[in-house]
């Protein structure tokens, strides 16, 4: 991986940018720049035609000091230690910035799901689990879905741990069945907080949104109910949408509900009628006013980033936008909502879930809603509030929120 878009180090600049505003101490400053526990596990699988296969996988727990560990599984073939280190950090900031009492936390496993079958997931997924079940827990580390895992994955990682210890415990995993104690809207929760996020940055900049655009870059989960929220709670009409094969184009819109069901079918965008072929890198820079990247890490760079031409750009993506880039939008007067902010709904919805878990107790999808969006109209407010007083864009305000707030967890308990 090139130096220059090493997820980590980005995580890290950041961080060294938000304690020099902050004038944290350098022991504060040195702590909160590397993940407190690292795990690395080889996982021997045996796959459907007898053979074993050793797999490689991650658990880094990057902070802890405001409460358990907290993040999601991924799945993908190019994964690495530092894209994990890089996600536990950025959940650790995001756990922050919305004041839930958790800590950041990130898992990975270097594979590919689309040529794995159901059973050798289940297996990858349970041995993943047997690896980690000493370090994970409900008051230690609690996992979630990511990248290419499921609510089906999570079942089965939680009944593996169950199955180790003996007792009921919904709450060692998150983003599980509803049947399983999963809670109501955690499967859109994501894009919906980054929703409520862009509703309420385009009332603070006078920006009237009704009837306006939007492209998605990155077409799975969050991207669709981004795309669905989008036109119910914004009023915007979707004209560009991408995934890993590329993406369609209909500078009239396209309907949205259709799309997902010709994905659906056909595993992919391209060829839906009505609409032209686009590539992923024109869709980042076709002139709308949302653009939602929801796909991977550093696809707006410095090279692409002069042709970005939207007004707001909320992050459903971890790590969307480098730093060169982000100085870049900011001179061209682009809102950019920053990701462990805008795409903080889905660990919140999951810190309801630990909750609801706990208590026994499950809440009807309205109170999820109305609960996730007020979490999220106050964070984003904080972070509105912080960039005003400091005369810094949305991004640094956030990371100042969220890194005082771990910073003075440290210092009370002593660590520092």
């Amino acid at each position: 991986m090139e130096e220059g878009f090493n997820p980590f180090r980005i995580a890290q600049r950041q961080l060294d940018e938000a304690a020099s505003a902050l004038g944290l101490d350098a022991a504060t400053h040195e702590l909160l720049r590397w993940p407190m526990h690292e795990i690395k596990v080889t996982l021997p699988v045996r796959m459907d035609d007898g053979s074993i296969r050793i797999f490689h996988a991650f658990r880094v727990q990057y902070n802890t000091a405001r409460g358990p560990a907290k993040g999601g599984i991924r799945w993908h073939p190019q994964e690495t230690i530092d894209t994990v280190r890089a996600l536990a950090a950025w959940m650790t900031w995001k756990t922050a910035v919305v004041d839930i009492p958790l800590g950041g936390g990130k898992g990975g496993v270097v594979c590919n799901p689309k040529e794995l079958s159901e059973t050798e997931k289940e297996r990858l997924a349970r041995a993943y689990i047997r690896a980690l079940a000493r370090s994970v827990g409900g008051a230690r580390d609690v996992p979630a879905p990511d990248v290419y895992t499921t609510p089906q994955i999570m079942a089965w990682m939680m009944d593996e741990y169950e199955t180790i210890v003996g007792e009921s415990h919904p709450g060692v995993i998150t983003g599980k069945p509803v049947a399983l104690g999963g809670s109501q809207g955690r499967g859109d929760a994501t894009a919906r907080g980054g929703v409520y996020v862009t509703r309420e940055a385009a009332a603070a900049h006078d920006i009237d949104l009704t009837g306006g655009t939007m492209a998605v870059m990155g077409f799975g989960n969050a991207g669709q109910n981004a795309a669905l929220l989008g036109e119910e709670i914004l009023g915007l009409r979707l004209i560009a949408a991408s995934d890993s094969k590329g993406g369609v184009l209909n500078p009239g819109g396209i309907d949205t509900r259709a799309l997902i069901e010709f994905k659906r079918k056909t595993g992919m965008l391209r060829g839906f009628p009505g609409a032209e072929p686009i590539s992923n890198e024109d869709l980042l820079e076709q002139e709308v006013a949302v653009l939602f990247p929801a796909a991977l890490e550093n696809v707006i760079t410095r090279e692409n980033a002069p042709r970005i031409r939207c007004r707001i750009c909320c992050e459903l993506a971890n790590g969307p936008t480098t730093p060169e880039a982000d100085e870049i939008l900011a001179e061209k007067g682009i809102i950019v909502l920053p990701d462990f902010l805008a795409n903080a709904g889905g660990v919140t919805v999951s810190y309801f879930e630990q909750v609801q878990n706990a208590y026994n107790l499950y809440w009807e999808l309205q109170e999820v809603h109305w609960r996730l969006d007020k979490k999220m109209t106050r964070a984003f407010a904080s972070v509105l509030e912080m960039s005003r007083r400091s005369r810094i864009g949305l991004r640094q305000a956030a990371y100042l929120v969220a890194v005082a707030r771990v910073a003075e967890a440290c210092k009370l308990r002593g660590w520092v």
